[in-house]
């Protein structure tokens, strides 16, 4: 095989199709490039296309998450405070997040669509696919891949005081600043 492939977009059924697009558009700041005929066709980027919604002429079932399938998708920022700036603008909106993840390697944001599937808001905590894969064979991550929870509000203070982003990107200050907070492994199976 000589080809990679580069992903392209994923397509979602559903029977809320005005719900999923406005949801999806407001979450990753899309806009639609075509809708008709019981699709929706969304974008952020340069892709034509990165969310395809079919609808259903059937109603269906939510998510159930004891069934297999895709658990999430993942979008990546460039920096701490464009994830940050997105978490907030989405609060002002209603829309929380059901569990902020330090995984170590990225540090994220899980939101749940209306329908219940799962999406993932990120940034790289490593500058390259090289140091994240490292950390990934590494002691810490072995220990505990899932990572720990943190509160954004903190994270956000913690930027406000000076902290470095280097040492809020990190288990150990996820730990210390949120230790009450439940296990992230509970709301990513739930």
């Amino acid at each position: 095989m000589t080809a990679t492939p580069k992903f392209a977009h994923v397509v979602l059924q559903t029977s809320r199709l005005e719900e999923m697009r406005d949801w999806y558009c407001t979450v990753l700041d899309a806009h639609v490039v075509y809708e008709g005929h019981g699709l929706c066709f969304i974008t952020f980027d340069e892709e034509h296309h990165r969310i395809a919604l079919l609808g259903a002429p059937v109603d269906l079932a939510p998510r159930n998450p004891g069934a297999a399938g895709m658990h999430h998708t993942a979008y990546t920022f460039d920096t701490l405070d464009d994830l940050l700036n997105r978490h907030d603008a989405l609060r002002e909106r209603g829309i929380e997040p059901k569990v902020p993840i330090q995984h170590g390697v990225t540090t994220s944001l899980y939101y749940q669509d209306p329908d219940g599937n799962f999406v993932e808001l990120q940034i790289d905590n490593f500058a390259t696919p090289e140091e994240a894969t490292a950390y990934m064979n590494g002691p810490e991550y072995d220990g505990n891949p899932i990572g720990v929870a943190f509160d954004p509000a903190l994270m956000r203070q913690a930027i406000l005081q000076g902290t470095p982003i280097e040492q809020i990107i990190t288990h150990s200050w996820a730990k210390e600043t949120s230790p009450d907070l439940p296990d992230p492994m509970v709301a990513l199976t739930n």
